[in-house]
């Protein structure tokens, strides 16, 4: 039989989900999770994706679904409470009126993203505590880690983009992103099949000339003039060669040697030790 477009779609994120979740290690035996949901296609999507995998995962983990209501005027959060009680997750709605504080110490015009995921990031640790998760859950998929590569390398003067795995709050807590390998546009689709009710973030989402949707623009008329390049970055972060980059401390931390190149960009000859490092002054 051959599948409709949903199923096609929830197969494909599946099983790019799975592939995220065994290559770092993201769900183990008797995990707690808290999985953050915003009311975005998103989180929805990523919860959605969660459930089906416990359903068959040879393992057993918990889900609480956490959403937080940062006190924006007119959030609709009862439409969140009506679908979680419909589809029978173990759902908290945690008020913290974050809203007063970011508008009140960010000056008009500028981006309120940095300090309201700041608050926000500290609620959910807490809670995720409180409710004895010992994992919390994000929605990042592809884009959003191709996107702060991008911000970084532009922007902050530094290369990284969002890590799949993080150890946080001193080790109490370990963050994962099971939507890394996911694309934004199977996300999208997948959402608009599965009637998701996306609730509308007024805060940033009205601020249009935010550098990350500068970035998302570039990557975007990148992908239409170039189809796959959004794939061919991915698999860049998978790729990592340490020894063509410039970090003196990561050269050092790993011990590497230096690779004397031919023209065509093929080793050739013996491999030089890094020397000792000294300070230069001018």
């Amino acid at each position: 039989m051959i599948p409709t477009p949903a199923e096609a779609l929830e197969k494909k994120l599946g099983r790019a989900t799975s592939r995220a979740i065994a290559d770092f290690s993201m769900i183990e035996e008797g995990d707690r999770i808290l999985v953050a949901v915003s009311g975005g296609k998103d989180s929805y999507t990523m919860l959605d994706l969660l459930r089906a995998l416990q359903r068959k995962a040879p393992i057993t983990f918990d889900l609480r679904v956490v959403n937080v209501d940062q006190g924006h005027p007119g959030y609709p959060g009862h439409v969140l409470r009506e679908y979680m009680a419909r589809e029978g997750y173990d759902f908290s709605m945690i008020e913290e009126d974050t809203y007063s504080i970011v508008t009140e110490k960010i000056p008009k015009g500028k981006t309120f993203c940095s300090l309201c995921s700041r608050l926000r990031r500290g609620i959910l640790y807490r809670v995720a505590k409180d409710l004895g998760c010992n994992k919390i859950a994000l929605g990042h998929h592809r884009d959003d880690v191709l996107q702060t590569l991008l911000l970084n390398l532009v922007f902050a003067g530094q290369l990284g983009a969002m890590p799949p795995r993080l150890v946080a709050d001193g080790g109490a807590l370990v963050v994962v992103r099971p939507l890394v390998y996911c694309a934004e546009e199977d996300i999208r689709a997948f959402a608009e099949h599965a009637k998701f009710p996306i609730l509308p973030c007024d805060l940033c989402g009205t601020q249009e000339h935010l550098q990350r949707k500068a970035m998302a623009r570039l990557l975007d008329q990148l992908e239409k003039e170039h189809p796959g390049t959004k794939t061919v970055m991915l698999s860049a972060l998978q790729n990592v060669r340490p020894s063509h980059l410039l970090d003196q401390r990561l050269w050092r931390s790993l011990g590497l040697p230096v690779a004397l190149d031919d023209e065509d960009g093929q080793p050739q000859g013996p491999l030089v030790p890094l020397a000792p490092q000294r300070l230069l002054r001018g």
